[in-house]
């Protein structure tokens, strides 16, 4: 069903930060700092998949994606919502449902047998595709996902994520440059705000994320091993 409730921005960014908290998909630890991707460490750690198997809350955050997405491009902006494997498959599906349009998802290489194709489902040339994920942290996976959309002749300018880091000034310049718009519903200043309202986690981890949140980058050089 197409949601017709619309929350001020606000609102939703609090709520979805209380959400990700309520069900520990939010995990802070200074003192052992967790190591990310990049293979810099990191006091934060956040885990959206956790969401699939809450139901309401699934279902309410889907929901305030699918109206964020429609109030900031439009209610027929769309022909096609596709998931980036793993982690923004189900997440497009519930999107795609709620919007009542088809959907498709874009693996991360190709499979090296068969079709050899990055895209699986039904995409056309000319249709315009919304990429939707879990997260962003610097936007750069986004890219190789929108190239393969772009590659089967459909458009991709905007990609919609639950939750983006917020913190690295370089995302939204990154993502720009290479012609697509990000819509989120929270950030970690949201999540910040929220477990320090609802005293989540002891006042010497709130700080200490606060200082890796003013400036990531020098963070991690000072606790780089």
């Amino acid at each position: 069903m197409i949601p017709s409730a619309y929350p001020e921005k606000s609102e939703i960014a609090r709520l979805s930060a209380r959400m990700l908290l309520e069900i520990k998909a939010v995990h802070f630890n200074a003192r052992k700092p967790f190591i990310l991707a990049s293979g810099l460490p990191s006091p934060t750690y956040i885990d959206c998949r956790k969401l699939i198997s809450y139901p309401r809350i699934r279902s309410t955050l889907m929901d305030f994606l699918s109206v964020t997405i429609m109030r900031d491009v439009g209610f027929e902006a769309f022909d096609n919502i596709a998931g980036g494997e793993t982690a923004g498959i189900p997440f497009a599906a519930l999107v795609a449902e709620r919007l009542a349009l088809p959907m498709s998802y874009v693996r991360k290489k190709s499979k090296g047998y068969g079709r050899n194709a990055r895209i699986e489902g039904v995409m056309t040339e000319g249709q315009r595709v919304l990429l939707v994920e879990d997260l962003t942290t610097d936007g750069g996976s986004k890219l190789s996902f929108v190239d393969a959309i772009r590659e089967t002749g459909a458009t991709c300018g905007h990609t919609a994520v639950i939750f983006y880091y917020g913190i690295f000034p370089e995302t939204e310049k990154t993502l720009g440059d290479h012609g697509i718009e990000l819509h989120h519903l929270c950030t970690w200043w949201d999540v910040l705000a929220e477990a320090k309202a609802g005293a989540h986690f002891d006042a010497e981890t709130l700080s200490e994320v606060e200082k890796f949140l003013n400036d990531p980058r020098a963070w991690q050089a000072a606790h780089k091993t």
